[in-house]
């Protein structure tokens, strides 16, 4: 992706996603200058902020999604059973476009379809080795309900529902109708190591620098 291209997409992230009257936290509006100032310590470290993939594949209209972390805790804490246990993201999800097949190790997510059109999950549950079951019948929970489904079965979310996702449910995601925002409330959350793909794909994208960044992404972040 050019940084062109990116900054173009956070400016209407943004605005797409004050169009719902969701509202970012102040650093959402810092320039890099300030994020890689000592007031960003922690949000560096707990990688908050923006977040646009492409997977690695360079094809961001069919394979991507924007994202951004508002607050997420600590691994370390998670292994205390005690501390900041949880994290928050707003992504957004355009018509078709797809987010890939991937399950995680440790992370359960409440997946939450804020506005727009309609948000369609593709569900597998994971067989002993942690491998996709395309033959198993996957159960969900969306808001509160027991749903039962086929191997590959589609659960579509109409704006205000949601479903809780284990680590052991294989999921893909996309928007019909319209460009979905979509709430994530789960355990901690790890990009770096938590993102468990079908496919061999990363998950930050490669960024030609063409101009100066509007806004910093979480890979930006140095290490």
């Amino acid at each position: 992706m050019q940084r062109s291209d990116v900054n173009e997409i956070l400016k209407r992230s943004e605005s797409f996603i004050r169009g719902f009257g969701h509202y970012l936290p102040p650093f959402a509006d810092w320039t890099p200058e300030r994020i890689l100032g000592p007031d960003g310590d922690q949000i560096r470290e707990r990688r908050l902020g923006w977040d646009i993939t492409d997977y690695g594949l360079g094809k961001f209209e069919e394979l991507g999604l924007v994202l951004f972390t508002t607050r997420n805790g600590d691994l370390g804490q998670m292994a205390a059973g005690r501390g900041m246990l949880y994290a928050e993201k707003a992504m957004i999800s355009g018509v078709d476009q797809i987010s890939p097949m991937h399950r995680h190790d440790l992370k359960t997510e409440d997946i939450i379809n804020r506005g727009g059109g309609d948000l369609v999950l593709e569900l597998f549950t994971a067989a002993p080795d942690g491998s996709i079951d395309r033959e198993a019948p996957v159960e969900v929970r969306s808001d509160g309900v027991l749903v039962t489904m086929e191997a590959g079965g589609h659960l579509r979310l109409a704006p205000g529902a949601s479903v809780t996702l284990e680590p052991t449910t294989w999921h893909a995601f996309w928007a019909e109708k319209a460009p979905c925002l979509i709430c994530e409330v789960s355990t901690v959350n790890d990009d770096e190591t938590d993102n468990i793909f079908e496919a061999p794909i990363g998950r930050f994208p490669t960024v030609e620098e063409d101009e100066p960044a509007w806004r910093l992404m979480v890979s930006d972040y140095p290490a």
